[in-house]
């Protein structure tokens, strides 16, 4: 065959490929390891002291610089309405 079993799943005799895949698919599914593998893709670890103390300084050097630019007429004030929900 050449192909090494997928987690020691074998195609049986006279089975189609597809047919193989759908059940290698059904059996990943029911282990949980499809769920594993999505929750893992997209993790993103805690964030280090100095960058969550960069990021709180440049929200707030980035809110008084709106600030500013609301009090002095440079920026529309309907910039920052948030739209209600209904």
């Amino acid at each position: 065959m050449g192909v090494t079993p997928v987690a020691g799943i074998k195609r049986r005799k006279n089975e189609s490929f597809e047919a193989y895949m759908r059940r290698v698919k059904k059996i990943w599914q029911q282990s949980g390891k499809v769920l594993q593998v999505k929750k893992m893709q997209f993790f993103t670890g805690t964030q280090s002291k100095t960058s969550r103390r960069k990021s709180a300084l440049h929200r707030l050097a980035v809110s008084e610089k709106m600030t500013y630019l609301k009090k002095i007429g440079r920026l529309p004030e309907d910039t920052f309405k948030r739209k209600q929900k209904r």
